[in-house]
């Protein structure tokens, strides 16, 4: 099996002679048994979409020629009222709100009533987005954070406008934009550097930009209006270095990678400046969120560093996830003995273990797991939390709360509480143990006063508390033993 494997089906004779399972049908994405338990419904796996469907009898095989057993939904057609429609949907999820949410008391809030005020304003919607708005304003009846509503079937505009991006940070020259500053991205990641950061692209730092295929740029407003489509099609740059023109090609990203390379330099930024302030002596990463893509970041990060007297790691704007135990768990492992071969240097048995002294940065845009993570760090005093109090949205979900048009009414589902059996984070957030606030105007200028912070309170401590590396005493004589565990 493989990360593109794909599901098969199987059965099993019910028997004692050690029956063995065998293939009904290979690349089955879905499928359910009749009330009667005599026909069988299969959907194929499909890469984009619901796959083919198939009802079959139920027995021991599938009929070789499924054919005459294909559902065909090609060419089905429903006629939906869509005020019909939404007025069920408002419905669904004011049940689903009753029957999934955590607080079986609803907060103490008459929910028969509070779905009834919000009935009246039905007949005004004209929009799925109306819905989405009249269903925010009823969950929020219940004041829980952790739970938002998530839209469905919209209508899509085709022609709607793409923008596309160079990935660089431009100033206005006289005849162009000057390239400040290429955005190149993560530098272990070649296949993800920014456009003009590639191999083959001649444009560097100080260049001025001229003109996009042709047409001249004069303005970040021009450089837009010159690349909107253009999101993965080969351009045509017009440059100017000192009193040399040339021309170079280069395929503009999206918004969101541009958004990933602004994100990658600003983490490279800190790192840098933690490296600067600390003499190396102190590692950074960050964590954007806590889920599968995080864990790859954190590793790379953590294990690069594990061996630095300090580590800062920031949860600031950390958007959730699920990995916070995940992380907690590589923090919590401690060093107790050294390995030593002749003539090697000494590691701890324990490889790969953080001996130094840590500090978590937080801030009101810490959010969901990115919580749990700094509540986590704080109940078992594995350093002090730096910044500001996180957003407080701590009771966990499923998404298993969809609508009929596959929106979503997001239910806050599972609580967790203390040791103690206070209830944890939700509607309070985490609070910080050094409170430090990033003035705005100072951080527009490139100021991070609660980095500033954190690196100060790490190199305190390292002062305070050197990090060892203890030195082995002269190995014994044969006649004497090493010394017991003491």
């Amino acid at each position: 099996l493989g990360p593109d494997a794909k599901p098969e089906l199987k059965t099993l004779a019910i028997a004692n002679n050690a029956p063995k399972p065998e293939t009904f049908l290979a690349e089955v994405r879905s499928f359910a048994l009749s009330g009667d338990a005599k026909a069988l419904w299969l959907m194929k796996h499909s890469e984009n979409g619901a796959g083919e469907m198939y009802i079959v009898e139920a027995g021991a095989k599938a009929p070789s020629d499924l054919t005459k057993a294909q559902v065909r939904v090609g060419d089905w057609r429903l006629a939906i009222e869509p005020m019909r429609e939404w007025r069920q949907m408002f419905g669904d999820a004011a049940r689903l709100q009753r029957d999934f949410q955590f607080d079986a008391g609803l907060r103490g809030v008459d929910w028969p009533a509070a779905q009834a005020k919000y009935a009246t304003l039905l007949p005004r919607l004209t929009d799925r987005r109306e819905l989405d708005d009249l269903l925010g304003q009823l969950s929020a009846e219940l004041n829980v954070l952790h739970s938002q509503v998530r839209a469905g079937d919209l209508r899509a505009d085709p022609e709607r406008p793409a923008p596309a991006f160079l990935g660089a940070v431009f100033e206005p020259v006289d005849g162009g934009l000057r390239l400040a500053r290429l955005l190149a991205g993560d530098p272990e990641l070649p296949s993800e550097r920014g456009p003009l950061a590639r191999p083959g692209v001649d444009a560097r730092a100080g260049d001025v930009l001229t003109a996009v295929n042709g047409r001249a740029v004069r303005s970040e407003a021009d450089l837009a209006l010159a690349l909107m489509q253009q999101a993965g099609q080969q351009v045509l740059l017009d440059l100017r270095r000192g009193t040399r023109a040339h021309r170079s090609v280069a395929v503009p990203v999206d918004a969101a990678t541009d958004a990933s390379l602004r994100y990658a330099e600003w983490v490279r930024e800190r790192r840098a400046a933690v490296e600067r302030a600390s003499g190396g002596r102190i590692g950074y990463l960050h964590l954007r969120a806590m889920g599968p893509n995080d864990i790859a970041s954190f590793a790379g990060d953590f294990y690069a560093q594990f061996e630095r007297e300090g580590l800062i790691i920031d949860v600031r704007r950390n958007r959730g996830g699920n990995i916070d135990s995940w992380v907690i768990e590589k923090l919590l492992r401690r060093a107790w003995a050294f390995w030593q071969r002749p003539g090697g240097k000494p590691y701890w048995n324990m490889q790969q273990t953080f001996r130094g002294h840590l500090a978590v940065l937080i801030d009101p845009l810490t959010y969901s797991d990115g919580e749990t993570f700094a509540a986590g760090i704080k109940a078992l005093g594995l350093g002090p939390l730096i910044g500001q109090r996180t957003a407080g949205a701590g009771v966990w979900l499923s998404d298993r709360t969809r609508l009929s048009d596959n929106g979503m009414a997001r239910v806050a589902e599972f609580a967790q509480y203390g040791a103690d059996g206070r209830w944890l984070i939700e509607g309070r957030g985490v609070s910080p143990d050094i409170e430090v606030e990033n003035p705005p105007h100072a951080s527009w200028n490139g100021s991070d006063a609660q980095l500033e912070a954190a690196i100060a309170n790490v190199l305190q401590r390292m002062e305070r508390d050197p990090v060892r590396q203890p030195a082995p005493q002269p190995i014994p004589p044969r006649e004497r033993a090493a010394s017991d565990v003491r």
